[in-house]
């Protein structure tokens, strides 16, 4: 393989599927889409001002981990390992990692979105011009079978930053984590961004921000489906809502009709009473014990833990090996 190659690899991915899955959400009852298509060329734009908000804590706190503690991560890991990012995005915290890791590592970002992939990926390139790197245009829930050609023997690391694994129920967190488990095979390790439960007017804030990015990010749901699918609709009837249900221990995202409407995709109408809502995102937060619970349930070890020094997000370390030493947690900044 190429050292730092620039051609998106696509992998599994369905033209259709956005289509699809709106069309077979709009029929059901309650409304839900994936959060995955959130991320077209201005939802990953709004992402990326969304982080920068100073309600959303979780991106400048893990940004905080992983520079305190950076170092001792890959030592962990290894420092030619293959690591493997999941929805690596901008991979604005990815350097902090990369840059202790050693000049024959190699690094395979997967993301759904290739324009934001590539981007990334060349940018990356260009701060580690020794490092192989391999980008992957994949859906991550479904962990393509990848063949690492010319890494045979390292070890392979997942990297899964900024509390993605929210996005998924419980039982939806075990069945992805025991997928990337086979991903990386039986000495394969994982470092795993984790968003740690906290007093709900916090949580509440950074889900609705002053500056209205979220809620824009969450229309632009709709305004995707205007331009990519040609549904009818009145983007100005729909309003953003999001919560921390306590009952749940998640946040939830929902795009809210504000009065009686339809939705006319390809002259098929769907009715939206005043107060109907479109389910759109959940962000599970999780203590440090709820977590390594699923973990193990997914044939992980949790071997190590660093986190800010208010607690309000955690990076774990798992191991598949049963054998690798348990390490006491760390706290930062």
């Amino acid at each position: 393989m190429m050292r730092s190659e620039s051609r998106v690899l696509q992998v599994n991915l369905d033209d259709d599927e956005f289509h699809t899955t709106v069309r077979n959400s709009l029929r059901q009852r309650p409304r839900a889409i994936p959060p995955k298509f959130f991320y077209d060329a201005r939802g990953s734009e709004l992402f990326d001002l969304i982080c920068t908000t100073p309600e959303y804590y979780l991106t400048r706190t893990e940004t905080g981990i992983l520079d305190d503690f950076g170092a001792d991560m890959a030592k962990r890991i290894g420092a030619s390992c293959v690591l493997i990012e999941l929805g690596s995005g901008s991979a604005s915290k990815t350097p902090l990692l990369l840059q202790h890791l050693a000049d024959d590592a190699a690094y395979v970002p997967i993301d759904i979105y290739e324009p934001h992939l590539l981007q990334s990926t060349q940018r990356l390139s260009m701060l580690f011009p020794e490092m192989r790197m391999h980008p992957l245009c994949a859906d991550y829930t479904r962990l393509p079978s990848v063949k690492f050609d010319g890494y045979a023997g390292r070890r392979r690391v997942i990297f899964f930053p900024g509390s993605s694994i929210g996005n998924c129920t419980p039982d939806e967190a075990v069945q992805l984590l025991r997928h990337a488990a086979q991903l990386v095979g039986a000495n394969g390790a994982m470092l795993i961004g984790v968003d740690s439960k906290k007093p709900p007017a916090m949580l509440n804030a950074a889900y609705n921000d002053a500056a209205g990015y979220t809620a824009a990010f969450n229309l632009n749901l709709l305004a995707r489906m205007q331009r990519e699918l040609g549904a009818q609709l009145d983007l100005d009837g729909f309003a953003h809502y999001a919560y921390y249900n306590a009952a749940l221990g998640r946040i939830e995202m929902h795009l809210v009709s504000q009065k009686r409407q339809i939705i006319d995709l390809e002259n098929e109408v769907f009715q939206f009473d005043e107060g109907e809502t479109i389910h759109t995102e959940n962000s599970y937060k999780y203590t440090v014990q709820e977590f390594q619970q699923l973990a193990r349930a997914a044939g992980w070890h949790p071997k190590m833990l660093w986190s800010d020094r208010e607690g309000l997000f955690n990076v774990h370390y798992l191991s598949l090996s049963a054998n690798e030493p348990h390490h006491l947690p760390q706290q930062g900044r």
